[in-house]
């Protein structure tokens, strides 16, 4: 699996908090924002786009421009309708956890956390995405009930 850094970054290019049209395209399909795709119009709000995009193709082993995906179905509507049924485990790897690990319920709820922030990285609207810090923000907090959750289970008999 390849993930395109290229696409992050973008709007470095750019002062804090501006945003430019741009006539050229400058990112990959399938990771850019659809502001970006439409609009020409890059910002940082795009770039959080484009990690939820990799979030998804991390924790999922598929791209965006996976042949499974068409008009119909999206790697974002398939990871929301899963997580909106709670059925993750049908779009999560397989490699990272299997069901008789000790941990897997700790695990599954994590996935799905990160999961659900990458949909949120996903808004259509860029000025409804949350932002970089928010995200960062977030993870801090699922990584450190993770850990939580997994020494409890390591301290019981």
């Amino acid at each position: 699996m390849a993930t395109h850094i290229g696409d992050f970054g973008i709007a470095k290019l750019f002062g804090e908090g501006e945003s430019m049209a741009q006539t050229k395209t400058l990112a990959t399909i399938g990771y850019m924002a659809p502001e970006y795709g439409t609009e020409g119009i890059v910002s940082t709000s795009g770039d959080v786009y484009s990690f939820g995009i990799m979030l998804l193709e991390m924790y999922t082993r598929k791209k965006p421009t996976d042949e499974m995906f068409d008009e119909k179905m999206s790697l974002k509507s398939w990871v929301s309708h899963s997580l909106s049924e709670n059925t993750i485990s049908e779009v999560v790897d397989t490699n990272l956890f299997g069901r008789e690990d000790q941990n897997f319920s700790a695990k599954e709820q994590c996935v799905s956390s990160i999961l659900a922030l990458a949909i949120e990285c996903l808004t259509n609207c860029p000025m409804e995405r949350i932002s970089i810090r928010e995200v960062v923000a977030r993870l801090e907090n699922i990584k450190t009930m993770f850990l939580a959750s997994t020494r409890d289970a390591f301290r019981r008999p």
